[in-house]
Parts: structure tokens; sequence; C-alpha cells
């Protein structure tokens, strides 16, 4: 049977997260813990499902944006919700405007998020958190008395005196992502208080939830903070960029939720001059997502990364297939095996930059199989975009991280990582790095 190109197309979307408990997406998921030292959502589940299922946890989960923290993610909600917890996952980004990020903007984010999937809980105490919400409503000189909205097709007076939660902390957060004056001024009254807004958060909402799924059979509550690893790294109005502000600065109020946390953090604070710091104010150190390995540091291929590698590729066209029976297939989407390999060469092992290569690709050729000449046109003009913000400093660190397979803790290498210009890699306990493969072929770098 012929592979529709259409489909083809849309199941190699780079934008597309995968979904554990989706059927059609698990046909796509490819295990790669073996070749990305070790099976770290593993790992995590058990920390919280085996050793510490009844006391507070939080972990910080990194790796390069767009490496698949998203669906590992997922995949570990879906296991953590099979083992009893109850799991609150979101994308901070949603919320919170990632150019500026305080520590109650994610805080309040995490309140509501929380409080919305508790919808069939009552919570018959939150005096504190209501008299915090009152006085950020006094801010926004809002009028909401005896508003009338509709929450789950049902209509609800809201009562200054007497806010849902959900509905005020969501209210709240709305308006400070789009008003940055506003959200300056929230900031203001909120910055003193982070101490009260902590307890309130805990004692009137967390507690109290918590108490509540375990008398329904649950056996806690996890709470999962994707895409906080995306905030961006401009300085603050004192001059503190923003990422080490809020994870090193504010980093202890992160761990003080009465919950199981976990929070995607950049990966670019692991070469900050702070990220000794960090490490203090979180009780373990981040968890890293590596590339997938497919060269070993000396340039020979790494055969069981290739593998993987391959597979994932090939899944997108053949999720029906078993591996072996996918291999024999090649050559339908594919002038070439040896086009493929180059493909998975090119990506750098990083997830979404090999699907948006191929999804670009299938564009630009409209048929199949896909040709080695289309490729290589593809990735001379990502190469292109790739290089032109590079200055000639950066282009003296990418030939030392080419030759030494190395990184300090220079802030240009904070960029390079920041920009995908360079890759980590971890296996069976080793660590290395190494440039982009798609700029690798640069003149400059040869």
């Amino acid at each position: 049977m012929s592979i529709d190109l259409r489909a083809f197309f849309q199941a190699t979307d780079p934008s597309r997260t995968l979904f554990a408990n989706n059927l059609s997406d698990v046909k796509y998921y490819i295990d790669f813990s073996g070749v990305r030292g070790g099976d770290i959502i593993g790992k995590l589940k058990q920390k919280i499902t085996f050793f510490k299922p009844n006391e507070a946890t939080c972990t910080l989960f990194t790796g390069h944006i767009g490496c698949g923290k998203s669906t590992e993610l997922l995949r570990l909600q879906a296991e953590l919700e099979r083992s009893g917890f109850h799991v609150v996952y979101f994308e901070s980004s949603e919320d919170l405007e990632m150019t500026d990020v305080d520590i109650a903007d994610v805080l309040l984010a995490i309140a509501r998020r929380v409080s919305q999937s508790l919808d069939k809980i009552t919570l018959e105490e939150t005096s504190k958190f209501n008299d915090l919400l009152q006085g950020a409503w006094k801010i926004l000189n809002s009028e909401v008395t005896g508003a009338k909205l509709k929450l789950g097709g049902v209509d609800v007076g809201v009562d200054q005196e007497k806010l849902s939660l959900a509905f005020g902390i969501g209210e709240i957060t709305t308006k400070m992502k789009s008003d940055p004056t506003l959200r300056t001024k929230l900031n203001q009254y909120l910055a003193p208080q982070k101490t009260n807004l902590l307890e309130a958060i805990n004692r009137e909402l967390l507690e109290t939830a918590i108490a509540k799924l375990k008398q329904q059979g649950k056996q806690g509550l996890v709470v999962i903070v994707d895409n906080l690893d995306r905030i961006d790294n401009r300085a603050k109005a004192w001059g503190r960029p923003q990422q080490e502000y809020l994870f090193v600065d504010q980093g202890e109020f992160l761990t003080k939720l009465n919950c199981h946390l976990i929070y995607t953090m950049p990966l670019s604070l692991k070469f900050s001059n702070d990220y000794g710091m960090l490490t203090q104010r979180f009780p373990e150190d981040p968890k890293v997502l590596p590339m997938v390995p497919l060269q070993w540091p000396d340039g020979s291929v790494h055969e069981q990364g290739m593998a993987l590698m391959k597979q994932m590729v090939l899944a997108r066209a053949f999720p029906d297939l078993e591996a072996d029976e996918r291999l024999s297939k090649i050559t339908e989407i594919f002038d070439n095996p040896a086009t493929l390999d180059r493909l998975c060469l090119l990506s750098g092992g990083h997830v979404r930059d090999l699907l948006r290569l191929l999804n670009t690709w299938i564009m630009e050729e409209m048929a199949l199989p896909l040709t080695r000449e289309t490729l290589d046109q593809v990735v001379r003009a990502r190469r292109n975009e790739m290089m032109m913000p590079i200055s000639d400093e950066e282009w003296q660190l990418l030939r030392h991280v080419k030759q030494n397979k190395k990184v300090s803790d220079d802030q240009g290498y904070q960029k390079l990582i920041r920009s995908r210009f360079v890759f980590e890699y971890r296996d069976s306990g080793e660590s290395w790095f190494d440039v982009n493969p798609i700029l690798a072929e640069a003149r400059e770098l040869q």
C-alpha cells in the first residue's frame, strides 16, 4: 500500500507533542532511555511512588528545547496516574508572560491550575487566600461584584467577598500576563507577601486537597510545570538575568510548596556561574535529558542511537509495522538508505530538529521517495539562517567545542547552548559536547 504523503507530513509535524494516553501517538513513541544515560522518567516515578510517596519532593528537569522533555513528562504523568496519583500538568507559557516572570506569577499559576483540576473537591477555608486575592483585585481596580459568568456550563455568581479560587486567580493571572503595567503593580503588591502567599497555597489549597484526594483513594498530588525552561533571559530592571533571578534567587520558594513538584529549567543555567548556588537551593541536582547520540566523540557511528533515530523516522510512515518490517521499506520513503542515515546525523540527535528538517523536506519535494539532493538544499538553507547571528568570538568557541568536545561556564557557551549551536550527549556515564552537525559543515569550522 502506498504511503499517504499528506499523512506522513502531518505525522512529522515538529510542533506536535506525543501524548502517552493517545493510542495513535503511542505508535510513534520510541524509547531512547537506553542511549540517553538511563531512564530518567522511570527514576522520577520511583522517587515519587516508592521512596517518598507521602513527602513533598521537588525536581528540576532540563535539556535542549525540542529534545523531547514534554513527551517524556506526559509519559510520566500517565504512569503516575496509573499508580494512583492525581497529576496536574500544564505548560507555564500559557499562564505566564515569558519575558517577565516573577516568583508570585509562578505560585499563582500553580494555585490556579491545581484549583481548576479539583473542581469536585470543596475547600472549606480559604480566607487567607481570599484576602490576598481581594488585595490584588483592588490593585486591578476591577469591578466584578455581582458579575455572572459560566463555569462548566453553569451560571455562577461572583461575589467580591467570596471569589472562586480558580476564577479569581485566573482573572488575575490573565491580566498580569496581558498588561505589563498591571503586572508590575501586582508584583509590587505580592512581592512582600510571598511568604503569606506560599502559606495560603499550602494550608488552604494543597494540604486540604491532598487530604481529600487520599479520602478518595488517591496516593497524592503531583504538579508538573512544563515550559518554564523557555523563560527569556533578559535582565530584570535591577540588572539580574531573569533565569538566575527565578531559579537561584527565588529558588527556595519554588521548593516550598507541599506537594510533589517537577519544573523544567533552562539548560543554559547548568553553565551559569551561579549553578553551584542553584544546586544548593534545590534538594538534588537537575535531571538532564540529553541528545540522542548518533556519533561517539571520535566520530564513529553510535550504532544503537542511530538505529533508534531511524526507527523514529520510519514509525511516522509505518506506525503499524514492527521495527524489522519498517527497515525493509526505507526505499519507499528515501531514494537510498544512506539518505536516511544522513538525515539522522544532521539532526545531531535532536528530535524536533530532525522532524523540522524532514517536514520541510517533504514540502519541498512533494513526492516520494525523498532525494538526497533536496535534503542538501534544505540543510544549506537552514545552515545559512543559523550562521547569520554568530560572531567571530562565537565561531572561536565553536571551534573549541568541535575539537575538544567540552564546554566551560563561559557566558558565550551559555548562548551556544541556548541557541542549540552545541549539543550535550551522555552514554554509559560518559558526557560530551559537540557542535550542531548542520553548523559543523560550515566553512568557518573546516
